[in-house]
């Protein structure tokens, strides 16, 4: 591997952060609040290490080329390296300890919306407005508006693409890649501007707008009241938000689709039709639970569990309603979710539907294999034959899903956390929800959770926002020896 191209090219993403860096500072001059220092402060510290690093790096376009080996390590580096930069406001501010601030901003740049923070609207606007970015920056995956916003790095830019990007295929929207990039960026920034204007039509101020905009464009969950979406008691306001949520788990590959093909691509995709059906069929149950036990009305069961559906299945992790005082058969059709998650190429986290609409079909297959053992059987999907190798890799990604998923509870613990609670913490973090049950669900945080806690549940963050692979290939030896190219 070279040591000098990821260097340079995490160098280059700190001045990118730093540039981002630069929105919450405009944002506490407009308000005159006590942030500016903190993020001003926090701005220089992320130019100078980025330029620490372009020192220590080097990159010839004409001469060099970013291989997988470099493009897997500059994504996994770059996500925790910025996760410490973008640490660096809650403890100047005085708001976090160092572990409890990782934590923090591994949470809002992968999206995952977990919180150690216990007095949310104590901070102020600017460096809540931060934290809402820090969900913008990585729903999409910082790489990937990376390379949309800034001169493509040689051929090389594949593979710092795929090394982050979700899902089982590497299909690309248009034939470059900077394009490909653009054309998910200009998506994502359409869907943030729409939902901005529509939730400012509702009565919010285009502060709250914004910063609940990103947060559930980016499937993250941050808000900046405790109480998260339920603050506003503003029904038209919930249902834009779940609205949003749900489109934000769809496949963006096929709102580029639906431009050049119609409306109709959705309902073609196998993952989408299954996508729908899940968070239909969960709320509809959810529904009819609570409505008959709590007595509610039917709009209100609705209201609430299509919300709180779409916020799970999605792994925002927006809370518009104490779900934790929902009778059992709720809480776990909600648990289902956890491991669901929504499309792959969107930004939400979780294992994906389009994974379990493969399993399924396998297991379909395997079951008709045992009755007719000499007839040869395919698993389709989206109207093709899934090679033997893919479908092979996905039953591997599941083994190791569940494997990190038993090892971190484990280690959690081992801090002292009782058993339940490190279950569903880590399966929160790794699924990039948020919010669990208990002292960490709808109304808790996890700011009681030990720094070795905390920092085995940040790991669990970085593997669901990378999904696995491109991280544990990291602890393979051969990938570290300088002779080897990839």
């Amino acid at each position: 591997m070279n040591v000098k191209i990821v260097n340079f090219l995490l160098g280059k993403m700190c001045y990118f952060l730093a540039g981002f860096m630069a929105l919450p500072v405009m944002v506490a001059v407009f308000y005159n609040d006590q942030g500016l220092r903190t993020l001003f402060a926090s701005l220089c510290l992320t130019i100078v290490v980025g330029f620490l690093f372009c020192r220590a790096g080097k990159f010839d376009p004409y001469h060099d080329f970013i291989t997988n080996r470099e493009g897997m390590a500059t994504v996994t580096f770059t996500w925790i390296l910025l996760a410490g930069l973008a640490a660096v406001p809650y403890v100047l501010y005085g708001v976090l300890d160092p572990f409890g601030a990782y934590f923090e901003s591994m949470s809002g740049l992968t999206t995952t919306g977990a919180t150690a923070l216990t007095d949310i609207e104590a901070l102020p606007k600017s460096i809540l407005f931060w934290r809402s970015l820090t969900h913008w920056i990585g729903g999409l995956g910082i790489i990937v508006i990376f390379i949309a916003l800034l001169p493509q790095i040689s051929g090389g830019a594949q593979h710092l693409f795929y090394a982050e990007t979700t899902g089982f295929t590497n299909d690309k929207l248009v034939p470059k890649m900077k394009n490909t990039a653009l054309v998910l960026f200009y998506i994502y920034v359409i869907l943030t501007l729409t939902e901005t204007v529509l939730l400012v039509f509702c009565g919010l101020s285009p502060y709250d707008a914004l910063t609940h905009s990103f947060s559930s464009i980016a499937t993250g969950g941050f808000s900046c009241y405790n109480d998260s979406v339920a603050h506003f008691k503003n029904a038209p306001v919930e249902m834009i938000i779940a609205v949003f949520m749900v489109l934000s788990g769809a496949n963006f590959s096929l709102y580029y689709a639906m431009m050049r093909t119609g409306i109709k691509t959705f309902w073609k995709d196998d993952e989408f039709r299954g996508y729908l059906l899940l968070t239909f069929g969960i709320t509809f149950l959810i529904m009819a639970d609570i409505c008959l036990v709590q007595g509610m009305s039917p709009w209100e069961g609705f209201r609430y569990s299509f919300f709180q559906v779409a916020s799970f299945i999605s792994t925002t992790g927006f809370v518009s309603y104490n779900y934790d005082l929902w009778p059992s058969f709720a809480k776990l059709c909600l648990c289902i979710l956890y491991f669901t998650g929504a499309c792959v190429g969107s930004t939400a986290g979780g294992i994906k539907v389009s994974r379990f609409v493969v399993l399924f079909k396998t297991i379909r297959v395997e079951m008709k294999r045992v009755l007719h053992h000499n007839m040869l059987y395919k698993v389709e999907y989206n109207n093709g034959i899934l090679p033997v190798f893919l479908v092979a890799s996905i039953s591997r990604f599941f083994v190791i899903y569940i494997a990190c998923l038993i090892i971190l509870s484990l280690a959690v613990a081992a801090t002292g956390v009782s058993p339940l609670e490190a279950i569903f913490g880590v399966a929160t973090c790794i699924s990039s929800i948020g919010p669990g049950f208990g002292p960490v669900g709808a109304v808790g945080n996890f700011n009681h959770i030990p720094a070795a806690g905390k920092a085995a549940l940040s790991v669990a963050m970085l593997l669901g926002r990378l999904e696995l692979f491109t991280v544990l290939v990291l602890l393979r030896k051969e990938f570290w020896h300088k002779t080897r190219t990839w």
